[in-house]
């Protein structure tokens, strides 16, 4: 999966189509991220003694990670991302259209 938790991506699909929002949690196994403030459900839920507030609580679902596109920091845009090995042997992701490396920490 290319995309990474911190990563600021745009919505292409669905109901949230168009919105931007950074990655809370990506879940690789189900192909799946977690964008912070989209993807809104309603939850009801029972209280469970004095820790959890019964009611409806509204929280973020997963959203399939084919329907979301990483947002370059450079070019400012949705991009496609590549891979490209450094010189000192570490694997990094790139950016499709300007070749600018992303995520770097």
């Amino acid at each position: 999966m290319k995309i990474r938790k911190e990563d600021n991506v745009l919505v292409i699909a669905g109901k949230d189509r168009g919105k931007k929002g950074k990655v809370r949690k990506a879940l690789p196994r189900e192909d799946r991220v977690i964008v912070e403030g989209l993807n809104m459900i309603k939850k009801h839920s029972r209280a469970r003694g004095v820790a959890r507030q019964a009611g409806i609580i509204e929280r973020e679902a997963p959203i399939h990670v084919s329907n979301v596109m990483i947002i370059c920091d450079k070019c400012n845009r949705p991009v496609r991302i590549g891979y490209r090995i450094l010189e000192d042997g570490r694997k990094v992701r790139v950016c499709r259209n300007c070749k600018e490396v992303l995520g770097s920490k």
